[in-house]
């Protein structure tokens, strides 16, 4: 399994926070970041609010959406809902496969290319 999908996880699998482990050798800053990342999953609209919070704040969400079809009503309001927060700050959205959603602050654009082969 390589890192981004560790990171980011495979079509149709579930991360939990625990999944995630600290690299042996990496030192990691004492100061706050001005930019974090979140994980997120959307489970029902409500779930859209803390993700919201954090674009506010500056911060990059990676939000599942497995729970949810493309074609599904309510997951087109959210993805309309967070279009319209990335709008709002000046940020990015894409989606990924049928099982993420990123969404960027304002200065954090996202490439539509992936690296490597």
């Amino acid at each position: 399994m390589g890192f981004m999908n560790k990171l980011l996880g495979e079509s149709g699998s579930t991360r939990r926070t625990d999944d995630y482990v600290e690299l042996d050798g990496v030192q990691t800053p004492e100061a706050q970041a001005d930019t974090q990342m979140h994980i997120a999953k959307i489970s029902e609209k409500q779930d859209v609010i803390d993700i919201k919070d954090a674009v506010y704040a500056g911060d990059i969400v990676v939000a599942d959406i497995t729970r949810h079809t493309t074609q599904d009503r309510t997951m087109e309001q959210i993805t309309d809902e967070l279009q319209q927060v990335a709008r709002g700050v000046g940020g990015d959205i894409v989606q990924k496969d049928e099982d993420q959603i990123i969404i960027t602050p304002r200065g954090v654009k996202i490439s539509r290319e992936k690296l490597g082969r």
